[in-house]
């Protein structure tokens, strides 16, 4: 018989924040063969031809570098007072001459 919307045969459910005890041990499993295997990957690594090094190098660069968000460019202008707002347009108005 199946439940309603909302309703489970687990009310308490799985806790927020709980882990995937499966995705744990895959996650367990690949670390230890790519610790295990590292030399040997390495010289494969330098045996490919430039493009496929070139690839990979890039492919695995998301997993060492903090992923980059995207910087909102909106600015609340009715939260300035007067004084700010001409400070603003001052600065502006000197950024556009220091251009040219």
């Amino acid at each position: 018989m199946p439940f309603k919307k909302g309703e489970s045969g687990n009310p308490t459910g799985k806790p927020p924040g709980a882990k995937n005890k499966i995705g744990i041990q895959l996650r367990e499993t690949i670390s230890n063969f790519l610790i295990d295997n590292f030399d040997t990957i390495q010289k494969d690594f330098k045996k490919l031809n430039p493009k496929d090094r070139a690839k990979i190098y890039c492919d695995l660069l998301q997993y060492g570098l903090p992923r980059l968000q995207a910087v909102s460019n909106e600015f609340q202008f009715e939260q300035l007072t007067d004084e700010q707002l001409t400070e603003v347009i001052e600065k502006l108005k000197q950024s556009a001459l220091n251009d040219h």
